[in-house]
């Protein structure tokens, strides 16, 4: 995946679950009903075209033309899955950790757009947090704390004040408002 550029390369890795499910069941056609729930949910948190493209896809469907009035978010993971049927090398690996300092700034950047007035941002890391939220674990906890970092909050200790988290989550919390402080002062 190296050849990918490095946005599209983490939204494919963000997203590697949904991706190999997705490619799984067009070769598996049996496993289609234990991914259409992820869909459905998909589909009730906005995600709509990314979700009928998908389902294009499990239909049969391989024609790029699928990319098609796609944003950058759902064109690289309907690409991603039409290669992944191709070649599965291209495939992400789900068991691969992003580089955390890549995701921090990555995060980072989309929360201080958000925060400073930018739609685009505000939806891109809005259906984000969503697809967070439905994941579980660490990234529903990292959900959570989405909204206080795009309205301003600064404070790790008001972030964390009593949430349990994992620790890789608070590691990067804590990346992410270093790189926000970084970002303010400019």
């Amino acid at each position: 995946m190296s050849e990918l550029p490095q946005r599209k390369e983490q939204i494919v890795q963000f997203h590697a679950t949904l991706i190999l499910r997705t490619v799984q069941a067009c070769q598996h056609p049996e496993l289609r009903a234990q991914l259409e729930p992820a869909l459905d949910q998909s589909v009730e948190n906005g995600w709509t075209q990314l979700v009928s493209a998908l389902r294009r896809i499990l239909d049969g469907s391989r024609d790029v033309a699928l990319l098609r009035g796609l944003d950058d978010e759902d064109g690289a993971i309907v690409e991603a899955v039409l290669n992944g049927l191709r070649d599965p090398n291209t495939l992400p690996r789900p068991e691969t950790e992003g580089d955390a300092s890549v995701a921090a700034a990555g995060l980072a950047g989309l929360i201080h757009a958000a925060g400073t007035g930018d739609v685009q941002a505000l939806q891109m890391i809005s259906g984000m947090a969503e697809q967070m939220s439905a994941a579980g674990g660490p990234m529903s906890q990292l959900a959570a704390l989405v909204r206080p970092l795009v309205n301003g909050e600064r404070d790790p200790d008001r972030l964390f004040d009593g949430r349990v988290l994992e620790a890789d989550t608070r590691d990067l919390v804590v990346s992410i408002i270093d790189e926000l402080g970084r970002l303010d002062a400019h």
